[in-house]
């Protein structure tokens, strides 16, 4: 079991993020990651969504026809994103109005409807709850750090916004890091949020080339030399 706990871990954050390896669900990815409170945002719904519907799948999917299961399937995450929709309205209305029509879009994010497919169908709910839990972390990482980018280039600030999140008193956690009076208009623009995607591909694809390139650690033995009579 705790093989299986490290793969998924390690498969969610890293080794098969939907973001960075599958490329999946680039629309709000690029679209709402103008500041880190967007992506976090977007990012814990999305999780809440993969978490639910990965363990709903995976508790029905002995009672559902292969003949009709990606219905049931876009049933169910559209259900949930449609509570999550209503909470964020009803909890944070002023950040649900400025992540608009992509809280709703979450429905046709291909990473929650891969996962149900490919994986929480064929798994046990723990393992498929796990498994939710841990791409819809990977996923959040990876919305969190582009709007964290974004924001410190454009405004030169992090955490801009955290009261739509958090409350009022959470005015307090924005940080002035750059001196910036007019920041890089691009960073905030879409041409600059592919170009933050670009970056963080580029660097996940020289880390895993770094570690595929370092030595194992194993020596060979070395054969005897022969004495000479």
């Amino acid at each position: 079991m705790t093989s299986i706990i490290r793969e998924r871990i390690r498969d969610g954050l890293w080794r098969d993020n939907p973001a960075l390896v599958q490329l999946l669900g680039l629309c709000p990815l690029l679209a709402v990651t103008g500041t880190l409170i967007n992506g976090l945002a977007l990012g814990i719904a999305t999780l809440l969504v993969l978490l639910g519907s990965s363990t709903v799948v995976s508790l029905i999917r002995h009672q559902v026809r292969p003949e009709i299961r990606i219905a049931v399937f876009v049933l169910i995450i559209a259900s949930l994103v449609t509570a999550v929709e209503l909470l964020m309205s009803a909890w944070f209305h002023e950040l649900y109005q400025v992540l608009g029509i992509f809280v709703p879009l979450i429905v046709t994010n291909c990473a929650i409807l891969g996962r149900a497919e490919a994986f929480a169908s064929r798994q046990p709910p723990v393992v498929a709850a796990l498994d939710g839990l841990m791409m819809g972390l990977g996923f959040c990482a990876v919305l969190v750090l582009l709007g964290g980018m974004r924001e410190l280039l454009g405004h030169g600030t992090l955490l801009r916004g955290a009261e739509f999140l958090f409350g009022p008193w959470a005015s307090i956690l924005e940080i002035q890091i750059l001196p910036l009076d007019d920041g890089l208009l691009l960073a905030l623009l879409p041409p600059g949020a592919f170009i933050g995607l670009g970056l963080l591909l580029a660097t996940k694809n020289w880390l895993d080339q770094r570690r595929a390139q370092r030595p194992s650690g194993v020596t060979q033995p070395v054969s005897p030399t022969p004495h000479s009579s």
